[in-house]
């Protein structure tokens, strides 16, 4: 069995996209970042950025005590080496997905996050900030968009790297992005959505935050860290 630390983010529903396409047993053990769930030592001991999500490996390959693990990127690098599933066994292949699997975790969610913030969650406007990470979110889906021209999927078949990639696609309205300006992007996300275990993964979230927003006392939990939080 398989413990999934998850709250809905695109991080979150990175791992559920994979449980769902592998169809692992998995059990998720909600922790509501809002309130500052993601604080409490016992998650802490498995996640000691204290960020979602995490995951905890009850019966891992090769037996043994239990293997947690925290960023997603890692934990989808650790499923699909545990299913033999979703990364290619080759040499090369295996090196496409990581490549844009890394991509992703250090372009394309950093500054979609960050065009989040500056867009949706600052106090006030600025302008600056909105514009720049404005402009390198389109840039970096224009570099998707290149990659996609000649391939289905970002590595050729469908990986780990498109499932990193597509959660921080689905806000792209809220990115100030049109989807219509990168159509290889828009075909490719067209497809990932219309996948059964998409639908399953994005459906489980609403067991646990039917109403997503964020109040002011949630955005001083989220905001408001810095040295003095890590205890």
């Amino acid at each position: 069995m398989l413990d999934l630390y998850y709250w809905t983010t695109p991080n979150g529903h990175k791992i559920t996209m994979f449980l769902e396409e592998a169809e692992l047993p998995y059990r998720i053990v909600p922790i509501h970042i809002g309130k500052g769930e993601q604080f409490t030592p016992e998650f802490l001991k498995i996640s000691p950025n204290n960020r979602i999500p995490a995951l905890v490996d009850h019966a891992p390959t090769g037996g043994g005590a239990p293997v947690s693990v925290f960023e997603s990127g890692a934990i989808l690098l650790y499923l699909a080496d545990k299913a033999g599933r979703f990364i290619p066994p080759d040499l090369r292949g295996r090196n496409d997905v990581l490549q844009w699997l890394f991509w992703q975790m250090g372009g394309l969610g950093p500054m979609a996050g960050q065009n989040h913030h500056f867009v949706q969650y600052a106090p006030e406007p600025i302008a600056y900030a909105i514009d720049r990470y404005v402009k390198e979110t389109a840039r970096l889906y224009a570099v998707l968009n290149k990659r996609l021209a000649d391939r289905n999927f970002i590595a050729g078949e469908y990986s780990i790297a498109d499932m990193a990639c597509y959660p921080w696609v689905v806000p792209h309205e809220r990115q100030r992005q049109k989807l219509e300006d990168f159509p290889h992007l828009q075909r490719w996300f067209a497809a990932i959505k219309a996948r059964p275990a998409t639908q399953r993964a994005y459906a489980r979230a609403q067991e646990f935050n039917a109403t997503p927003g964020i109040s002011e006392e949630q955005k001083r939990v989220l905001f408001g860290q810095d040295a003095a939080t890590v205890k």
